[in-house]
């Protein structure tokens, strides 16, 4: 099949760049399940705009900055927060039913480490609304096709440039695409971790798609876990957003009594990094749960403001505007990815990134609450803008620098045995919660990388011994993208932003302070 742009990944940054590119030529969605089905329509809390009175990019960017833990690109933000407005104002027109208030402004919530209001919202499912519209949108292109349950294996590259993917579909046959460029909107990789707030999908395709193809990746330690996910023996572990702590809801111990004035000046919206350890510490202190409580807010407000999250935690046995609402970490973004430029270019020209399967260098070490939305918006749209110049790769920029094997300082040694498909399989989830967690030390970073590396090389063996499925796939991409993490883990000996390690506890600016680039062969 030969089309003129394929884009991997049906979330926000794929949508808006199937929605320009749709007047330059033919497009291509291949997603490996149902459309709807990815981080944007999990996304609660909202997006986060400089709109409001009061408020300005320049405002917005001094946030993302400090929350990012003196890491992030100040090109990309200031693309960011500059070409935001614009965007955002963009939805509105297209029909986004953002919350307005009284007056029938947009009304403007307030999350963790926001100086002022800026999240504009959705109720509770502000993500499953900007998808609702821009689906609509996309499918009114005849230009646009989507083809569910494609799970793309590998990318095809000819004549210098990536010109294609294959993919299988759900029956399991192979096929192969060809395209003028190609864009990986693939989202994140919760499901690298037992506890994550992420859906089944998100599994690291695209990290392990450009790992593979020898796209440079970045910034992979910095997975941002969640604070607040529901904790309860035998629930899910949904999403109880941080919008909620934004309205007045308090974080508590098992006593009722407020904790976090104790760990920061912002108390509960303090950064998402602080306030997830800090959960942790206290449960880990008191042998005990943490709770959120909203019984000191109107009930009537709650439910109406949070009716996604009240409905599911009725669907559990609580009633979210009156009981304590047990709550603990659990991953939910990573910042890390695919090595893009502010055009979604990658170091492989015809191959862009977009969203959260790409790293700008915007977020940092820690990404600000309710900026993930509209980076999949804004570099979405920048992306389908370059995809239609002729291929380019984008330079390494100035504050990144390509770790060698000399860097990483364990691993594999001599006396460990080679892997075969005989070994018990290592549980990558599990694995990767206990060592690569929210607390790190050598050690565990250590067994991590030995136990990921044989488990990456018993994959490949089954995968020659037969004609690999989707499922194949996903399990070697699942194990490729986790030890990418453990290695870069290991790798960064400093605490910053979401990247904590106990044995080294400070923040060391003179030698961390880059961003830290992995690429195939390197090692």
């Amino acid at each position: 099949m030969i089309t003129d742009f394929i884009i991997v990944g049906s979330g926000i940054a794929g949508l808006r760049a199937a929605i320009a590119l749709a007047p330059a030529g033919r497009v291509l969605v291949l997603t490996k399940a149902d459309p709807e089905e990815s981080n944007t329509g999990y996304a609660q809390g909202g997006i986060a705009v400089a709109v409001g009175a009061g408020d300005s990019p320049a405002l917005h960017a001094a946030d993302t900055l400090r929350a990012g833990d003196g890491l992030c690109d100040e090109g990309a933000v200031d693309v960011l927060v500059g070409n935001g407005p614009r965007y955002v104002r963009e939805l509105v027109e297209w029909g986004t039913r953002f919350d307005r208030d009284g007056d029938g402004q947009l009304a403007l919530g307030r999350e963790a480490a926001h100086s002022v209001r800026r999240v504009l919202h959705a109720g509770d499912a502000t993500g499953r609304e900007i998808g609702r519209v821009l689906w609509k949108r996309a499918s009114a292109f005849g230009s646009v096709a989507t083809i569910n349950h494609a799970f793309v294996t590998d990318l095809v590259a000819g004549g210098g440039a990536v010109r294609g993917v294959h993919y299988v579909d759900r029956d399991g046959a192979r096929h192969e695409v060809r395209a003028r460029a190609v864009l990986l909107a693939t989202g994140g990789a919760g499901q690298l971790f037992r506890e994550t707030t992420n859906p089944p999908v998100a599994t690291g395709d695209g990290i392990a798609l450009g790992y593979r193809a020898g796209a440079r990746l970045a910034d992979l330690e910095f997975v941002q876990f969640h604070p607040t996910a529901l904790n309860r023996a035998g629930a899910p572990r949904f999403l109880i957003s941080e919008a909620l702590r934004g309205e007045g809801a308090r974080l508590v111990d098992d006593r009722g009594e407020a904790f976090m004035t104790r760990v920061h000046a912002d108390g509960d919206l303090a950064p998402r990094d602080v306030v997830a350890r800090a959960i942790a510490r206290e449960m880990e202190r008191t042998g005990a749960p943490v709770y959120l409580t909203l019984a000191h807010l109107d009930a009537g407000y709650v439910c109406a403001r949070f009716p996604t999250i009240a409905d599911m935690c009725r669907r559990v046995g609580l009633d979210l505007a009156r009981d304590p609402i047990p709550v603990g970490p659990a991953a939910h973004y990573i910042m890390g990815g695919v090595d893009t430029d502010e055009w979604g270019r990658t170091s492989l020209p015809g191959l862009f990134a977009a969203g959260e399967v790409a790293c700008t260098g915007v977020h940092g070490a820690n990404r600000l609450a309710s900026n993930s939305l509209l980076e999949g918006l804004v570099f979405g749209a920048r992306a389908a803008i370059a995809m239609q110049e002729p291929p380019a790769a984008a330079a390494l920029k100035r504050d990144r620098v390509v770790a060698r094997g000399s860097w990483l300082v364990a691993g594999r040694t001599a006396a460990e045995p080679a892997a075969t498909s005989h070994q018990p399989p290592v549980d990558v989830r599990d694995l990767m919660w206990t060592s690569v967690g929210l607390f790190r030390r050598r050690e565990g970073l250590e067994h991590a990388v030995a136990s990921l590396d044989a488990a990456e090389r018993t994959e490949r063996d089954r995968m020659g011994e037969t004609t690999p499925d989707a499922d194949a796939w996903r399990r070697l991409n699942l194990v490729t993208a986790a030890r990418l993490v453990a290695r870069a883990a290991l790798r960064r000996e400093e605490s910053r932003g979401a990247h904590f390690r106990e044995d080294f506890p400070a923040r060391d600016d003179d030698h961390w302070k880059r961003h830290v680039v992995d690429v195939r062969g390197a090692e």
